[in-house]
């Protein structure tokens, strides 16, 4: 069956490869909670998910489609992402999720930022094990989201190739500001 390719189907496919039962993994936007819920999949009951959001809002989202879906594997962490080493150890997790923009159907006022952006990635970095993912949907626009769309563009060609891998997906045939897939594996 043909499948309409975006940037979140590209992530979850990744995310499916990199991702064992009974693992760890890092919803560092949680958002709506749909990745959340993604990953609470993929890692079962024996596995565990913490999420990390900013709002209110979207712990409740969250909360109520994990409840909706029967999924009991998340930790909710009402907390920036960049503070994400106050919950995980080093080399613990097997991936670590980042939708960087705003929370859809929210304050657009509200979004993310470089300045605590790649503080993030760079703890995400950190908390991923040898040979696991950071996953990584770019959603820009409006008001700063070129400005960290740039910079966070400009940061990934700073990553020390011998110890990541780091890639950059852009659907260069799609209209307006179309999300860029990025993802970064560490090395052994």
């Amino acid at each position: 069956m043909p499948q309409n390719y975006n940037a979140l189907t590209l992530s979850h496919k990744m995310l499916a490869e990199f991702v064992r039962p009974g693992g760890l993994c890092v919803d560092a936007t949680m958002g709506r909670g749909f990745d959340t819920a993604y990953l609470c999949g993929l890692t079962g009951p024996d596995g565990q998910v913490l999420a990390f959001d900013i709002q209110q809002d979207a712990l409740d989202s969250t909360t109520q489609l994990l409840k909706e879906r029967g999924l009991s594997n998340a930790r909710l962490i009402l907390d920036s992402h960049s503070n994400m080493e106050g919950y995980v150890k080093p080399e613990t997790a097997d991936c670590v999720a980042f939708n960087f923009g705003w929370l859809p159907k929210g304050n657009h006022s509200i979004f993310t930022r470089a300045e605590t952006s790649i503080p993030a990635i760079e703890a995400a970095m950190r908390v991923v094990r040898p040979e696991g993912l950071i996953s990584m949907c770019i959603y820009y626009g409006g008001e700063s989201g070129f400005e960290e769309r740039d910079a966070l563009l400009r940061y990934f060609q700073t990553i020390d190739s011998q110890c990541y891998t780091v890639v950059v997906s852009q659907f260069v045939n799609r209209p307006n500001c179309p999300t860029i897939f990025a993802y970064i594996i560490k090395e052994l």
